[in-house]
């Protein structure tokens, strides 16, 4: 039993992705208007995707520049990347909980109204030469 727990361990250690990523969780913003903002970026040099972010008024950018500048510090401090050579290879918003509210209408009724929240991933990888 212990001999095949090992062997998985291993194999899944050789067929860990190696590329910097940075993931946050639960922010307070729905995952539809953080994809509008991760699809601009997405393929673009990591310079290039901050200053896109950065100039965005909408409110995922607030967050994906954040998860960017985290990524590009995880792959400098712990892969030894330089940022010059980074590209965002991967990012993806998806569905956190959602948070159920009611809003109090008319004749004693109730319309319910879901504040959803999102988890940002973001991947980056060093161009090709």
């Amino acid at each position: 039993m212990a001999t095949r727990q090992r062997e998985r361990a291993e194999r899944n250690a050789q067929n860990a992705d190696k590329r910097p990523r940075a993931i946050a969780k639960n922010l307070g913003v729905s995952p539809s208007k953080v994809r509008i903002v991760l699809n601009l970026i997405r393929g673009k040099d990591y310079a290039m995707a901050l200053a896109i972010l950065k100039n965005m008024p909408n409110v995922g950018a607030e967050y994906a520049v954040k998860v960017l500048e985290s990524a590009g510090a995880n792959a400098e401090n712990n892969l030894g990347m330089n940022k010059a050579n980074l590209y965002v290879a991967e990012c993806y918003a998806d569905g956190a909980a959602t948070l159920k509210r009611f809003q109090p209408v008319s004749k004693g009724r109730a319309h319910s109204i879901k504040k959803r929240t999102s988890h940002i991933t973001i991947i980056l990888d060093e161009k090709k030469a």
